[in-house]
């Protein structure tokens, strides 16, 4: 079996790239939930930070470490029905442990592309009622938007429409271990008939 980089047509953004952008993004959410900043928990909990699974595990492992703040963090785990089912259809496969109701939550994605799976945990959670909701993602795909969404804080806008993988993102759940973005060839998941994420 070849190695996983053999099936990477080029490397879209280095680890190194990511890990300056991963301090940026640490740096400026430490600020603005600093004293005087966006947070609006009466009660002045910590910031508590919500992980999308399976994706976002390695940008939420790195960004906390870089958030110079008391926080905690939480994990969902979503799945969007596909497959002659309808596209957009969510349904939650992991929720959140604890309350969070009146918390400033955080909510750290890998990619959002179409926004219908963001859009549908935003909704929950806004029903939940929490003190003020801000979204983190790794990657925004403008050029997919089927919903739009509020983003505060996005790593990298892709302006071109092409299947990334890497550090958390996957093809059939593989390529998630990589320490780069990269683009995957074509061939691998042409025959699949799967869309450009």
């Amino acid at each position: 079996m070849k190695g996983v980089k053999e099936e990477i047509e080029r490397v879209l953004i280095s680890a190194e790239e990511i890990a300056q952008r991963v301090r940026a993004l640490g740096e400026k959410i430490s600020r603005d939930y600093g004293k005087g900043g966006v947070a609006r928990d009466p009660y002045r909990r910590p910031l508590l930070v919500v992980g999308i699974l399976k994706g976002a595990m390695p940008f939420l492992a790195d960004l906390i470490r870089v958030i110079d703040l008391p926080l905690e963090y939480d994990l969902m785990s979503v799945s969007s029905y596909r497959n002659g089912t309808s596209p957009g259809e969510v349904r939650i496969l992991k929720d959140l442990d604890r309350s969070i109701a009146q918390r400033d939550i955080l909510i750290v994605e890998d990619i959002v592309d179409t926004g219908t799976t963001l859009d549908h945990i935003l909704r929950l959670i806004q029903a939940r009622s929490p003190a003020s909701i801000r979204i983190c993602t790794l990657i925004d795909k403008p050029a997919r938007r089927e919903v739009q969404v509020p983003m505060h804080y996005v790593g990298f806008t892709l302006p071109e429409d092409v299947f990334v993988v890497g550090y958390g993102l996957d093809y059939a759940e593989l390529y998630r271990n990589l320490p780069f973005i990269g683009v995957l060839k074509r061939e691998i998941y042409e025959e699949e008939g799967i869309a450009d994420r």
